[in-house]
């Protein structure tokens, strides 16, 4: 029936960034023992799946669609599934079929320590998620923070990834694995699927503390900076904010329904830990949320600082415009053609007018000086 589907269904990569080229990996473990290894084709991981040892099958970039869908085939994936692993421009979801349990999972991966954006074209998903999420800092150092995508697909005791950038995100999950630490070996697939979903919130958490380190920093900088990126900046971190926001929701989402239900995770252990990482989702979205208010408060504090600037600016000019109006009128009088004018024929008339501009512009400054307008 599968291959019926594919006829029709034919998946191939569609994503904002270029596909990585594919790596191919799988541990197989017990109780007893783990062994890893990376390998250069399906075939090579396919006939481990009769073992009965635990088999973690990782695939890191989606460039090779056509072993991919191959992988499915031999595992009885349905095509939709894979279509879904190579499309990643859509939100995280969650399905249940006869044979296998699927989960897809939007990732956060931050590269360096301080932001930047960059003035480069920026790709956006058709769906909210932005990647190669750059921002300006006053350091104008360069930090690259992508959204990419995790497939999971359990399958009794074989359990797959596919990761759309080759990265080492789950290194330390596989370490515990081959040094046999914790209870991994002992557990099922759901357990380790639960791991590799905690490594992925972990991630969130990350780049959210990440961010508030550079809110701080914007905060700093709000009642001493007058230029005119500094809100662009704070309105491009309001929207990082809501990326961050809307790969959260999805997974927090689908981890309340697999918690309610017994068909996606079948170890009755896992349900506390799902728990815990619902919880963990919960705070996240809270901090996003308190941290774009923050935000908010910021952009209105340089608001109210720039505009105490100009005010400022408009009171000197006020003050000097105060100044020039009488001595214009003063001008204005004698400045008339009138043909018969007294003053007009003193030979100190000149230096008389100039001494009365100069005594009422004095007047006028140590009235304001007293009246402390400035």
């Amino acid at each position: 029936m599968a291959l019926k589907y594919l006829h029709v269904i034919n998946p191939v990569y569609a994503g904002d960034i270029p596909a990585s080229e594919m790596k191919l990996s799988y541990i197989s473990y017990d109780s007893v023992s783990a062994q890893t290894k990376d390998v250069s084709s399906i075939d090579e991981v396919i006939k481990l799946k009769n073992d009965s040892k635990m088999l973690w099958i990782n695939i890191s970039g989606l460039k090779d669609s056509d072993s991919i869908k191959r992988l499915g085939e031999l595992l009885e994936i349905h095509p939709l599934t894979i279509e879904d692993i190579l499309q990643t421009e859509q939100q995280a979801k969650m399905e249940v079929f006869e044979k296998y349990r699927f989960l897809l999972v939007k990732t956060i991966i931050q590269k360096k320590n301080t932001f930047c954006r960059l003035n480069a074209k920026r790709k956006m998903f058709s769906l909210p998620f932005r990647k190669d999420k750059r921002f300006v800092s006053h350091n104008r150092k360069t930090d690259e923070l992508i959204i990419t995508q995790v497939g999971i697909v359990i399958i009794k005791n074989i359990l797959l990834t596919f990761q759309e950038l080759s990265r080492g995100a789950f290194e330390s999950i596989r370490k515990k694995i081959l040094d046999n630490t914790g209870e991994i070996r002992k557990m099922e697939t759901d357990y380790l699927a639960y791991l590799i979903i905690d490594k992925i919130v972990d991630e969130y958490f990350n780049s959210i503390n990440h961010l508030e380190e550079h809110i701080e920093n914007l905060e700093e900088r709000a009642t001493r900076t007058s230029d005119d990126t500094y809100i662009e900046e704070i309105q491009e971190t309001k929207k990082y904010l809501l990326l961050i926001k809307k790969a959260i929701l999805p997974l927090k989402n689908n981890l309340l329904i697999i918690s309610r239900q017994e068909s996606f995770f079948q170890t009755g252990e896992i349900k506390p830990f799902l728990q815990d990482l619902i919880e963990n989702l919960d705070h996240a979205v809270t901090q996003v949320e308190h941290y774009r208010e923050w935000l908010s408060s910021i952009m209105e504090v340089n608001l109210s600082v720039l505009s105490y600037q100009l005010n400022k600016v408009m009171k000197v000019l006020a003050m000097i415009s105060a100044i020039f109006i009488p001595l214009s009128f003063i001008a204005g009088i004698y400045g008339m053609n009138f043909e018969f004018m007294p003053e007009l024929s003193y030979n100190l008339g000149y230096f008389i007018v100039l001494g009365v501009m100069l005594l009422v512009a004095t007047i006028m400054i140590v009235f304001f000086k007293v009246r402390r307008w400035f």
